[in-house]
């Protein structure tokens, strides 16, 4: 009988250490899960901002053409946008600031 009792507590220490070593594992699993995905927000934002500098230099390309053209409508249109983006930006800056 003692035998058998003292099996069982052997069995229930190696038990208990596989589960902590189980735990460890996930927690590690966990950890790469999350690593992988901040690395995708990270090539998700760096690509959004690749793709907003391009559209920004294509708007100022257009926006060159225009003002050159000599058209006084265009010039107004293109003081009314630049003013109403420093509004904006100003209202931004107190907004957080």
């Amino acid at each position: 009988m003692s035998q058998s009792y003292e099996r069982e507590a052997q069995n229930n220490s190696r038990l208990d250490e596989l589960a902590s070593k189980v735990s460890a594992l996930r927690g590690v699993t966990i950890d790469i899960y999350d690593s992988a995905r901040d690395q995708h927000v990270i090539d998700s934002t760096s690509e959004t901002f690749s793709t907003f500098s391009t559209t920004l230099k294509g708007s100022a390309t257009r926006l060159t053409r225009m003002a050159s053209s000599g058209n006084k409508v265009a010039i107004f249109k293109l003081a009314g946008m630049l003013f109403g983006a420093c509004l904006v930006l100003y209202w931004v800056w107190h907004l957080f600031f």
